[in-house]
């Protein structure tokens, strides 16, 4: 894994987003791909909302995507194979860019046709433990016309994600306002949070 921890890394350092396809194995994208179905079929995910616990609101003229909280203790051996993946990733961004971060949590993300997430950042304003969002997509042959595109504001710049299966994406999260598009079929995703707390 280590080739496309640096991939990740050398995005963001350069353009402040990292851009890596193909970052997950592809056997683990389709068995997250049959739990997120599931689940979103069986109707266990949540409506999302807006803001923290403390301040939590429910503005689907802002955001209409649904989550399911992955819990660290889960033994669902694919979740579980994710989450590894992902603490192997805090490890090395401890020890080659000593950012620190100590936790973190993800959600499966589901947006339905004619759903979308408006121009944000990811850092809530009376809690900074957030400080990197990362997001790896589970969508098969998704296109340009499939709408749903993760786009990222910096500066005067814009970055624009195809969510396709297996590309995962990495940028600070209280610097980099973000959105999605307006998708036009289903739209699955893992997204969630590096940490200091």
């Amino acid at each position: 894994m280590r080739e496309k921890f640096e991939e990740l890394v050398d995005g963001f350092v350069n353009n402040r987003v990292g851009v890596a396809p193909s970052f997950i194995p592809q056997e683990l994208i389709a068995a997250l791909q049959k739990d997120l179905s599931e689940i979103h079929f069986n109707g266990l995910m949540s409506e999302a909302g807006v803001g923290n616990i403390a301040s939590r609101v429910y503005a689907p003229e802002i955001r209409k995507d649904k989550i399911y909280w992955l819990d660290n203790k889960s033994k669902n051996i694919n979740q579980q194979q994710f989450l590894d993946i992902v603490a192997q990733f805090v490890s090395y961004l401890n020890s080659t860019c000593y950012t620190g971060l100590n936790d973190y949590e993800f959600h499966f993300a589901v947006y339905e046709p004619g759903s979308f997430y408006k121009k944000h950042k990811d850092q809530f304003r009376n809690d900074t433990g957030r400080k990197f969002s990362f997001i790896t997509y589970l969508n098969d042959n998704w296109t340009d016309g499939d709408g749903g595109q993760l786009l990222i504001y910096n500066d005067d710049k814009l970055v624009s994600v195809l969510p396709e299966s297996g590309t995962s994406v990495f940028f600070k999260s209280d610097e980099s306002a973000h959105e999605v598009a307006l998708a036009h079929r289903l739209r699955m995703s893992v997204t969630g949070w590096l940490k200091r707390v």
